[in-house]
């Protein structure tokens, strides 16, 4: 099993996750991060540090984020690593809870 970003952390991308994660598994794209599924140990650090709860055990995601399981498998490829914390957007608490937010993703 793997965790999995989901739709909140779109145009929120808070990092706080990426600090605690002991294998470097995240990957950062415009306006948001994925977790690449070969790299997660499934050790549960990142969930709880984020802010706006976009993190999900892949057994756990919710129905209507299914795809994001795939999403962060993809996307893990093609985008590079990020290691240390960075500043949220500066709007990311308007975007926080926005319902439907995948096609704000930027690839």
């Amino acid at each position: 099993m793997t965790f999995v970003v989901g739709d909140n952390c779109i145009r929120c991308k808070h990092t706080d996750c990426v600090e605690v994660c002991p294998v470097d598994c995240f990957y950062e794209g415009p306006n948001m991060l994925v977790i690449n599924p070969d790299e997660c140990i499934d050790c549960a650090l990142c969930e709880p540090e984020c802010p706006v709860d976009a993190i999900f055990a892949e057994d756990e995601v919710p129905e209507d984020q299914v795809a994001f399981i795939a999403l962060n498998a993809e996307l893990a490829k093609s985008w590079p690593n990020i290691t240390e914390i960075k500043p949220a957007p500066a709007d990311a608490a308007e975007w926080n809870g926005v319902e439907g937010k995948l096609k704000f993703l930027e690839r």
